[in-house]
């Protein structure tokens, strides 16, 4: 009963941040445009923020067992609050730079920062090993609900303008003080864990201690599948939703309140696909779920930029939209799957800051492409390193299956050491 209990407030936790971060991510963009700021600067605010989310993750990786849980998803979300609160009430370019690193503010449209990986080492625990991915699929779907109406509440400084007489730059401020609050709520449902949130010992209760020491064939494995990891955030940074919302105004002239609605429906696309990615993984696998679904979705994107109007453009990116996050679960739970679970925090971190770390550089580089050569550059640069990803890793893991895929072992519970019976090497 304790268990379902945590697992309702990590998923209300995280419905709340993805909210934020749904909505920041379609309003940073075109605040910082309306700031006055270039493209290239734009960027440069974008990857700063998610430089801080990076490092945020490595801390986690390293240090959350030890500290414990639950003390560190409380203390990354009251960082997360004071850091969005700054950037409303910040004018010039370093302050928010400042802020921005101190939240760790995460403008990709998708929450994958250090409270995710965290949060991916808890689910896992609280449920037998069968119902893994389609209990990640589902906490998935709680993101991405977060994160379509977060894009959706994008249109909320319009609707201030016009409905009670508030400037852009006040409605905008008011916008970042809903975001700050998105996270303190998440912080009070984070007090209310209990301690089986945390790393469990062999010999005794739950309680922070220091993390499993990570066997060579382990950190193999998970340096090789960060490494693949690294070059498909590479081409994420590149397709930010801060940057796609800049790229659509600055391409057909349309605002936040055409594409707050837009994204929505991108979200929610996202969303539906992840019980599909879970009924689809049971079938034909994990890996080939991940990449047969992935390299359609950038083929829609690249296809994107040669749309003559707005409308067809919005098509072929909903179509993107429909297929491009069924990897998520099913590589969640890959990860989780091919080591133990005193491993667990640090597979889903370490993979999660290469991811952080190759969003970093997509976006500098992605600003100053648009400034200074195409426009559209980021879209196929971006789509193409996804499908080069999608390759490699197919060739890499594809004979590589987790224990419930094996026809040797299917661990039944939570505590199984997951990867013992399954071969490890790929």
């Amino acid at each position: 009963m304790t268990r379902n209990r945590n697992l309702l407030l990590i998923y209300a936790a995280a419905f709340l941040r993805s909210l934020a971060i749904g909505m920041a991510s379609v309003l940073l963009g075109i605040y910082l445009g309306r700031l006055g700021f270039n493209a290239q600067r734009i960027g440069a605010v974008i990857a700063v923020g998610l430089f801080g989310m990076a490092l945020g993750t490595l801390f986690v990786s390293l240090s959350a067992d030890r500290i414990g849980r639950r003390r560190v998803l409380v203390g990354l979300a009251l960082l997360a609050a004071a850091g969005g609160a700054g950037v409303g009430l910040a004018r010039g370019f370093w302050p928010i730079l400042g802020f921005v690193l101190l939240g760790m503010l995460n403008s990709m449209g998708r929450d994958r920062g250090a409270a995710v990986a965290l949060e991916q080492a808890i689910i896992p625990q609280h449920i037998p090993a069968r119902l893994r991915t389609s209990s990640l699929s589902w906490y998935n779907l709680t993101l991405e609900a977060g994160h379509a109406l977060g894009a959706l509440a994008a249109t909320l400084p319009a609707a201030w303008g016009r409905g009670v007489g508030l400037g852009w730059r006040a409605s905008y401020q008011a916008a970042f003080g809903l975001y700050a609050f998105c996270f303190l709520a998440s912080a009070l449902l984070y007090v209310g864990l209990s301690r089986d949130v945390e790393l469990e010992s062999a010999g005794g209760p739950a309680s922070p201690g220091m993390p499993a020491r990570i066997p060579p064939e382990s950190k193999r494995i998970v340096m090789r599948l960060a490494a693949l990891f690294s070059l498909d955030s590479f081409g994420g940074g590149f397709l930010n939703d801060a940057l796609l919302t800049y790229w659509f105004f600055r391409r057909f002239g349309v605002a936040e309140a055409v594409l707050g609605p837009l994204f929505f429906l991108a979200h929610a696309l996202n969303m539906a696909s992840y019980p599909v990615a879970a009924w689809l993984a049971r079938r034909v696998g994990l890996v080939n779920t991940m990449v047969f679904t992935h390299i359609p979705s950038s083929l829609f994107l690249i296809a994107v930029p040669f749309a003559p109007s707005f409308v067809p453009a919005a098509g072929l990116y909903l179509a993107r939209a429909a297929l491009v996050e069924m990897d998520v679960p099913t590589r969640q739970s890959y990860v989780l799957a091919v080591v133990k679970p005193d491993e667990r925090t640090f597979a889903s971190g370490i993979t999660t800051v290469a991811r952080n770390v190759g969003w970093v550089s997509g976006p500098p580089l992605a600003g100053y492409l648009m400034q200074h050569a195409a426009l559209a550059a980021p879209l196929w640069i971006g789509g193409g390193a996804k499908i080069a990803y999608d390759l490699l890793l197919y060739r890499a893991f594809r004979r590589h299956r987790p224990p419930e895929e094996s026809p040797v072992a299917d661990a039944q519970d939570a505590g199984a050491p997951l990867g013992r019976n399954s071969p490890r090497r790929p």
